[in-house]
C-alpha cells in the first residue's frame, strides 16, 4: 500500500499530544511551526505570540546541483506535500513526484543514497538546521506558493494564563501577523486544512498587504493562481475575497474533488 501523504491527515494530528500537555498544565507554552497548526485550536488554547517570520520560500535540493529545469526527464522528486507536487508538475510534467518520509536529516540521507534525484523542502527548516549549503535552487514565494504560515513560528498557551500571555505578546510582529491572518483566512475559506493542494503567501509593505494564492487538483491536472492587494488592517477580508475569486474560477473540477 502506498503511503498516505502527510498533508492529507489533518494538521491537528501533529500537535494533539502537545495540546494535551498544555491543557493539563504539564507545560506552560509550546512553540510550533505555524503551518502545522489547524485554523481552530482546541478550546482553552490560543496563539499567544507570532514572532517575525523566517524565509517562507521553498527550496530544491539535488545531489548534482541541477535546477528543476535541468533535471533529466523522469527524475524523481521527493515530497509529501500535494501542494508542492501540483506546482512541480505544472513546471515539469515529465518529472515523477513521490512520497518521502522522515525528518529533514533522514530525507537528505535518502537523497544522498540516490533514492531520489531531488527533494523539495522549506527554506526555513533548512536554515534553522544550518543546512542552507544544501540548497540548489530557491523558488520565489509569489510564484511557487508556500503553505499558509510557512516560515513562521507560533507560541501556543492556555487562554487563562493572562500574565504569561501578556509577556509572550511582546514578541508579536505586526506585519507577520497580518500576513499569516490573510493566508489562514484564505485556507479556511476554501476549506483547505491539510486535505487539498492550496498555497497562500502574503507580503506587507507599509500599510499595504498583497496576498498570493493557488488552488490545485489532487491529480495535478488543474491549478489556478491569483493575487489581491488590500489594507494591512483587513487581512481576514482579503483572504476570504481571494478565496471566493479562486473558487469561482475552479467550479468545473473543485466541487467534484473536494465536496
Amino acid at each position: 500500500m502506498s503511503p498516505i501523504p502527510l498533508d492529507t491527515i489533518g494538521k491537528g494530528w501533529f500537535t494533539k499530544a502537545i495540546d494535551t500537555q498544555l491543557l493539563e498544565n504539564k507545560i506552560d507554552l509550546a512553540v510550533h511551526s505555524l503551518k502545522d497548526l489547524p485554523e481552530t485550536l482546541p478550546e482553552g488554547l490560543i496563539i499567544s505570540a507570532i514572532p517575525e517570520r523566517e524565509d517562507a520560500r521553498e527550496a530544491l535540493v539535488t545531489n548534482n546541483n541541477m535546477s528543476l529545469q535541468q533535471l533529466k526527464k523522469g527524475a524523481v522528486i521527493g515530497t509529501d506535500s500535494t501542494r508542492r507536487r501540483v506546482q512541480i508538475l505544472q513546471i515539469r510534467k515529465d518529472l515523477r513526484v513521490e512520497s518521502v518520509r522522515g525528518n529533514v536529516n533522514r530525507r537528505l540521507e535518502k537523497l544522498d543514497n540516490k533514492e531520489y534525484d531531488g527533494l523539495c523542502l522549506a527554506v526555513a527548516g533548512l536554515k534553522r538546521l544550518g543546512m542552507l549549503d544544501r540548497i540548489t535552487q530557491y523558488f520565489d514565494s509569489t510564484d511557487f506558493i508556500p503553505s499558509p504560515g510557512q516560515g513562521a513560528l507560533a507560541v501556543v498557551s492556555k487562554k487563562n494564563k493572562k500574565e504569561l500571555n501578556t509577556l509572550l505578546a511582546q514578541m508579536n510582529h505586526r506585519p507577520t501577523i497580518a500576513a499569516i491572518t490573510a493566508e489562514r483566512a484564505f485556507s479556511s475559506a476554501v476549506g483547505g486544512g491539510c486535505k487539498m493542494p492550496i498555497g497562500a503567501y502574503a507580503e506587507c509593505i507599509n500599510d499595504t498587504i498583497t496576498l498570493y494564492a493557488m488552488l490545485g487538483s489532487l491529480d495535478a491536472k488543474h491549478m489556478i493562481k491569483d493575487s489581491l492587494q488590500g489594507n494591512i488592517d483587513n487581512p481576514n477580508d482579503l483572504g476570504k475575497t481571494l478565496a471566493k475569486n479562486l473558487l469561482s474560477r475552479s467550479t468545473s473540477w473543485y466541487a467534484k474533488e473536494f465536496n
